[in-house]
């Protein structure tokens, strides 16, 4: 089936209103009944997180390269104990060092060809940044060098844990969203008589056999420079009558929780196709797989790059790209 030859959503703009209504409410239900447990479960990781490093810093009271030497991941709660709480980005900058090791410290370990004396220097430049910007207010103890009292510790604790557990719970939430979305495209195409392959079997997607698919596949592109580049595609489905020449379908999953993150981000959608058709050229077929809050400024911007959609909530608008 050639490209241009169906439409599924992007031409039908009496039906966008509708249809972003019952994404975000398809959203929201299954956000209600997730993210509860997901965030009682990451707060509840961040409190001991926040309860380890108390211990191992005498409460905030002794920073030391040493500490940080034993536990690295430890930068993750210093850096939010600080008032305004630093994102890594503005801590790698204030500090001097590379995200690289920032990275590696927030995973529990050092960048294996760091050589000792400059993770010294940067660990030493990191404590100096964390001593001048810790919350005072909520650790009133680090003014006189004391230890806090029970209650001031047990507020500090869960002040700073609630703000770990947004960088714990986020992430899980992220990958909940991708996972469900995976689910419901697998459960179609089983139902449709598909068969999934491993990406590690698969040497080169164009030649892969009909009526198979797979997630997480490397699809080279090309640059507007003419560079070659490997794209990665979140699921990529060869239909079942198509000819050994016929490209497969790439699907693009996006689920999201709010309007304003999807309408920055919406070019990137627009920069992978042009990609793709440097490599391929207009018959590559490139649908996005939609849940959540996709308004209609982003929808217009999508359909005006000639990008196609199917909602999660009516998945069965694959069968319009004959799938």
């Amino acid at each position: 089936m050639a490209k241009k030859k169906y439409s599924i959503n992007k031409n039908k703009t009496e039906r966008w209103k509708a249809d972003v209504q019952k994404s975000v409410l398809f959203y929201n239900d299954w956000f209600l009944n997730f993210a509860p447990d997901t965030y009682i479960n990451a707060r509840r990781e961040a409190i001991n997180k926040v309860e380890s490093a108390f211990q191992k810093t005498e409460c905030f009271n002794s920073l030391s390269i040493e500490m940080l030497k034993t536990a690295p991941e430890t930068i993750t709660i210093l850096r939010l104990a600080t008032t305004p709480p630093l994102a890594r980005d503005r801590l790698i900058g204030l500090a001097d060092i590379t995200s690289n090791l920032m990275e590696k410290m927030e995973e529990g370990r050092f960048p294996p060809k760091m050589k000792q004396k400059d993770i010294d220097k940067s660990l030493s430049r990191i404590i100096d940044i964390i001593n001048r910007l810790l919350d005072k207010e909520i650790m009133p103890w680090l003014e006189d060098k004391r230890y806090p009292h029970e209650m001031d510790r047990l507020l500090a604790t869960h002040v700073i844990g609630d703000r770990v557990c947004g960088s714990l719970s986020d992430p899980i939430i992220r990958k909940e969203q991708e996972r469900r979305q995976l689910k419901s495209i697998s459960d179609y195409l089983e139902q449709k008589g598909y068969t999934f392959v491993e990406s590690k079997d698969i040497d080169d997607f164009m030649m892969m056999e009909a009526g198979t698919y797979s997630y997480h596949l490397n699809v080279p592109a090309k640059r507007r420079d003419g560079k070659d580049v490997n794209m990665p595609i979140d699921v990529v489905i060869k239909r079942k009558d198509a000819k050994a020449d016929e490209l497969p379908v790439l699907i693009e999953c996006k689920s999201a929780g709010d309007f304003t993150n999807t309408n920055k981000r919406r070019k990137e959608e627009a920069t992978k196709i042009e990609q793709l058709e440097f490599k391929y050229g207009n018959k590559v077929e490139f649908i996005l797989f939609l849940c959540g809050y996709f308004d209609s400024a982003y929808l217009g911007y999508e359909a005006g790059e000639g990008i196609d959609w199917i909602w999660e909530h009516r998945i069965e608008d694959f069968s319009k790209a004959g799938i």
